[in-house]
């Protein structure tokens, strides 16, 4: 590997490693739960398996192709879940970043098996007209990732039933963000849910919000929200 090379590989490594350790700061994740990946030549760089965020470093990341195999010998274990997001990257070349994670509020609703329709206008951020959820299956396997996949469709966020959420993104940064607002969107959810289910804006309102963050360029997987 030249220089060159090298030295943007081991940015784009210490880049996943701080974007991780944010993710369990912001309360999004807990644990040694949730995993995070990044596009790489050949295939993806995900986070490895039960190691602590505090505690990884840039080269405990593992580098994988899209069908699971190593592309460095002697790397650590990587996540349960790296076939969710080889599988996720795999069919959207506009996006080059996905989190997994499990966060409070987002994974209460998905408990339920209820997505987040368009109660509030900025459910547009994830692309769609609402935040759907995707059915479950055991973690780690070739179901979970294909009802995933299925879930998000061209959008780029969807929670999993009794389990979390998966966003996207053009970068580590935006596929954070998108989480983010996942979760807020979770939490006010919930809180209208103690009055009764809310009225939900109607597919022509929700394209008026779409053109207007076009125009923005905001939430846009392919875009950087501002």
């Amino acid at each position: 590997m030249a220089v060159a090379d090298h030295r943007e590989d081991q940015a784009l490594r210490q880049q996943l490693v701080n974007v991780a350790r944010r993710m369990n700061s912001t309360g999004l994740n807990q644990g040694t739960s949730g995993n995070l990946s990044v596009r790489i030549e050949g295939g993806i760089l995900v986070t490895p398996s039960s190691l602590p965020y505090e505690q990884m470093e840039a080269d405990d990341l593992v580098a994988l192709d899209l069908s699971g195999h190593p592309l460095r010998e002697q790397q650590r274990r990587p996540s349960s879940e790296w076939r969710l997001h080889a599988d996720v990257l795999a069919g959207r070349s506009e996006a080059t970043a996905v989190v997994h994670c499990h966060p409070i509020h987002a994974t209460a609703l998905a408990c339920h098996d209820r997505g987040i329709p368009a109660f509030h206008y900025m459910v547009a951020v994830a692309g769609g007209d609402e935040i759907r959820c995707a059915p479950y299956a055991t973690f780690g396997t070739k179901e979970l990732s294909d009802n995933v996949v299925k879930a998000l469709g061209p959008c780029n966020a969807c929670l999993l039933a009794r389990h979390g959420m998966v966003t996207l993104g053009k970068d580590l940064e935006s596929a954070l963000r998108v989480a983010v607002e996942v979760e807020t969107l979770a939490r006010m959810y919930l809180q209208a849910l103690q009055v009764g289910e809310p009225p939900v804006l109607s597919h022509e309102q929700m394209q008026a919000v779409h053109a207007q963050f076009r125009g923005l360029d905001y939430g846009q997987v392919d875009q950087s929200p501002r």
